[in-house]
């Protein structure tokens, strides 16, 4: 595994009930699954998981549901990070207590602190906690940027172990790995640029298609690293329609419905966001039917 966390790690749903109340059981459930096929470990409550509607009490029901159902076999990485410093911190603080293995902390959405705030949030963070941090760069979604040079700044504090990197550009994750320290892990934030990652020096993938493929993204990453440069390509691009079709909107509106597909419900999602419509829905199932992956 990648330095102990994996190289492999499913950013995982949050199973919902018909009233989109959180099935804590069925949670313990997925994990196990997504352990069993090829999962090096799970992120919970990370943005896939529908970490903005879910309560700080829902957050923590879910770690302890997933450490006590895959705990001390597959690495638990809890999503704590948010906007406001010193709420990050108290969650960060709960999640160790109840056994997780790391945390995720996402750049803070909305207010764009600038570089230097960047710095200390993470900072403050990482001091708060024994657990290693791993750090979230997604300025799609969180209006800001992680820059290089602020992500090599904090990789010199001991607990800050790691990057997800969700920028889409293969030359910023370029720069990083020059920057950082060898022992730094940095990992894919999207599926479909896992294999470009892992060429210029990214060590993994934390993945929302391993719902799925568990297995296949475990084949691609061994293969690249066996020095089977072009197995690994084929399966990449074996992969990739089914890649795409995973975010052909909003995330994880695709991802649950794509495990409905596959006979594995999950719920609905919550508001604001809602269910992938029939052309969207079109999209996933023929994507997943290439890969023989429709109940």
């Amino acid at each position: 595994m990648a330095k102990g966390l994996g190289r492999l790690l499913t950013a995982m749903v949050t199973p919902m009930r018909a009233d989109a109340s959180v099935d804590y059981a069925a949670a313990a459930t997925l994990a196990a699954r997504l352990v069993e096929s090829g999962s090096d470990g799970v992120v919970v409550c990370g943005t896939t998981g529908e970490s903005p509607t879910l309560t700080d009490e829902e957050k923590v029901g879910l770690f302890e549901a997933v450490v006590e159902a895959i705990g001390g076999r597959a690495t638990v990485v809890a999503g704590t990070g948010t906007y406001d410093t010193h709420h990050s911190i108290e969650l960060t603080r709960r999640a160790e207590k109840v056994g997780v293995d790391a945390i995720l902390a996402v750049v803070p959405y909305y207010n764009r602190p600038p570089q230097e705030g960047l710095f200390r949030h993470f900072e403050a963070i990482a001091k708060a906690t024994s657990l290693p941090v791993i750090l979230y760069n997604i300025p799609g979604r969180t209006g800001q940027h992680l820059t290089a040079e602020t992500t090599a700044r904090l990789a010199a504090i001991s607990n800050v172990v790691a990057l997800k990197d969700s920028t889409g550009q293969i030359d910023h994750v370029s720069q990083v790995r020059r920057l950082v320290p060898p022992e730094f892990l940095i990992y894919s934030g999207d599926d479909s640029l896992t294999l470009p990652i892992l060429s210029v020096g990214g060590d993994g993938v934390i993945s929302v298609a391993s719902h799925l493929v568990g297995r296949r993204i475990r084949d691609m990453i061994d293969a690249f690293l066996a020095g089977n440069v072009q197995g690994a390509r084929q399966i990449h691009l074996e992969m990739f329609g089914l890649f795409r079709a995973l975010f052909v909107t909003t995330n994880p509106i695709p991802v649950k419905r794509a495990l409905k597909l596959a006979g594995i419900d999950v719920g609905p999602v919550r508001p604001p966001l809602v269910e992938a419509s029939e052309a969207e829905t079109k999209v996933i199932r023929d994507a997943m039917a290439e890969l023989g992956l429709v109940a």
